[in-house]
Formats: C-alpha cells, structure tokens, sequence
C-alpha cells in the first residue's frame, strides 16, 4: 500500500511537474508567438512609413531599369536630408520614431522593402568629366547597408493608385476616341472646340511669356530671380503646387553686374532684328488668309460632303473614259481611210460613177449634151 501510496505520490507530484513543465511550454510558446505579432505590427508601421515617403514630393527621385525590370529610386544622401527636413513622418514609426535616419534606412531594407544598388556603368564616358548622377541602368549591391555616400536604393513594393488615377485611365480611350471622331461633329460643336482649345493655348503662352519677361526685369534690373508660378512647368506636382502664384524664396548669390548688362544688351539685340525682320501687312494679311482657309477647311469636311466629292470624281473618270473610247474610235477609222488611198483611186471610181448616173437624173442630160 505505500508502495503504492508513494507511487501514487510520485505520480501527483509527476503530474504536477508534467503541469509546471507544460505551463512553461506553454508559456514560452506564447512568449513566441508575441514577436512575430509585433514584427508584424512593426513591419505594417513600416510600410505605412515608406509608402507615405514614397508619395512625398520633396523626395528626389528617378526611373532605372534593374534587373530588365523599370523601378523607382532614390540616394542616400536625399533621404538623409529629407528626413531632416520633414521630422513629423517619424511619428508614424511611433516607438521608433527617434531612431536616425541610417537605422530607419537598415530597417527599411531588413524588411525589403527597399534594396540597395550600384550604377552599372562605373567608369566616366568619353567627353564626360563625372559619373551621371542619375543613372539609367542599376544593379542590386552585395552589401545591403545603407550608405549617403554616393548609394542608390529602389523601392521594392508595388504604389497604390490613387482612385483619380484609376478612373483617368478610363477615360484615356474615350478621350482618344472622341478626338478621333472630331471630323463628324456638329459645325457648332467644331466651333466651340476649337475656339476653346485656342484660347487656352493662348492663355498658356500668354502667362509663360509675363512670367518670363518679369524674371528677365527684375534679374537685370534687381539682380533677384523671381519666378511666378514656380511650377507651372514641374513634372511631377499636384495640383495646388502646379498654381501656385507666390514665387519661392531667391536663395542664390546675386549674379554680377557683367552678366546682367550682357543679357541686356543680347535682348535689345534681338528685339532689334525682331522689329526689322518683322512682316508687312501684305505679307501678314496672305498668312491670316491661308491659315483661315486651312481652318475652314477642317471645319467644314463631312462625311457627306467626301462622299460626294468622291462620287463626282468617279463621274468625272467615267465621263473621261467615255470621250476617250470615242475619240479613239473617230482615230480609227480616220486612220483606216488613210491606209487605203488606192482603193478610192482605182476601181472604186468607176462604182462611184455608177452609183452617181443611177441616183443622179441630170447626169444623162449633161452626158448627151457632150
């Protein structure tokens, strides 16, 4: 009996063990399994983070083929700057937000969501004096270590597309389609296109012209470079950068007076020889006319009117086809009379006679009298 009371003992206090033991797998298992949900949560942090620098605009980048593969990419040393310039994209790290931007970058490319590359081509071409500072052809670095020092990384994740965009590339065709459809408009529908079209056209070079003559005024005249409406010529800009009207800060040295008188002199060169070589009136009313001709002509073509006029040339051939098989025929038998002279020379008289003294009842009379 003890003996089995003692086993029974040793067999609770097994038992317990086997509970501590399993407490303690069990525990550990779940100590475990808590990492990966905070990598996890870490790593979508982290994806937020690069997708959000991604899309900022003061984040220099550049297109590349790597590996036959077109990417995005962006170096070191722009990254470190904007991660200075713009220190409230840390907050999205939350805990991490204090790491420096070479740890934030080792981060980044532990989770792959960026990679490192190297130019392809590492030796400066003939007639260069350096290497390109954005090159066209990547390839993936051994050593995956961020660096500022002369470093390109690409992005590895595919940008989501804004909903715009999304829908813009629907009406891509259509748009397309309707241009393509612009002959068989309605004349006021032609009308009101075109009129709409010039005017924006002239809008547009309207203001690139002001904007460029009040630069070239104040840099002579100032010495200061202003520019208004700074990026109505940018790429890549939204659009409330792309109107924007407040031109930015001159940061830049002041040019000398040198240059300036330089420039000055050149543009009252060319408006000189502008004034002179201008055209006359003549000349500007033939130009005027030709161009409204050319206009009218767009405006005025129809299906109908090509249909017609492309029946009245087949008219025109048949017509054509039809005097030339007759004068053709008239030719012939002009030429065949002339081929055979003798025969109306020879025997053929003497038919001619007979026919003449049968048909003719004068003939008799005129033939006694001699």
């Amino acid at each position: 009996m003890k003996r089995i009371s003692s086993g029974g003992g040793g067999g609770g206090s097994g038992g317990a063990s086997g509970d501590k033991k399993r407490g303690k797998r069990s525990y550990g298992d779940s100590a475990t399994d808590n990492p990966p949900k905070k990598q996890a949560a870490k790593k979508d942090i982290f994806q937020i983070f690069a997708e959000k620098v991604r899309d900022h605009k003061d984040l220099e980048s550049r297109w590349a083929i790597l590996q036959e593969t077109r990417v995005e990419y962006f170096r070191g040393k722009d990254f470190v700057k904007f991660l200075r310039n713009h220190p409230e994209l840390k907050d999205i790290l939350e805990s991490d937000k204090n790491l420096e931007s070479e740890d934030i970058a080792n981060t980044l490319l532990r989770k792959n969501l960026i990679v490192r590359c190297d130019r392809v081509v590492k030796t400066v071409r003939p007639g260069k004096r350096k290497l390109s500072t954005w090159p066209a052809h990547l390839e993936i670095f051994s050593d995956q270590l961020f660096s500022d020092n002369d470093a390109f990384f690409a992005w590895t994740f595919v940008n989501r597309r804004p909903l715009w965009q999304t829908l813009l590339s629907f009406v891509w065709p259509v748009l397309t389609l309707a241009i393509c459809l612009f002959p068989v408009y309605p004349h006021q529908v032609k009308l009101l296109i075109l009129y709409f079209c010039a005017g924006l056209l002239l809008v547009i070079l309207c203001v690139l012209l002001l904007r460029a003559l009040v630069f070239g005024t104040l840099w002579i005249v100032l010495g200061k470079r202003v520019w208004f409406f700074p990026n109505i010529l940018a790429e890549e800009a939204t659009l409330k950068e792309l109107f924007q009207f407040l031109p930015k800060k001159d940061e830049c040295e002041r040019p000398k007076w040198t240059a300036r008188l330089f420039f000055a002199l050149v543009a009252a060169l060319i408006i000189l020889l502008l004034r002179h070589h201008a055209p006359d009136e003549a000349a500007r009313a033939r130009y005027q006319k030709r161009v409204y001709n050319i206009i009218d002509d767009v405006l005025e073509w129809s299906p109908r009117l090509a249909l017609s006029g492309m029946m009245e040339k087949q008219s025109g051939v048949n017509l054509t086809d039809s005097e030339n098989n007759v004068t053709d025929s008239s030719k012939g038998s002009s030429e065949s009379i002339i081929e055979h002279p003798e025969d109306t020379e020879g025997g053929t008289m003497s038919d001619l006679n007979e026919t003449e003294e049968g048909t003719n009842p004068d003939y008799h009379y005129e033939a006694e009298d001699h």
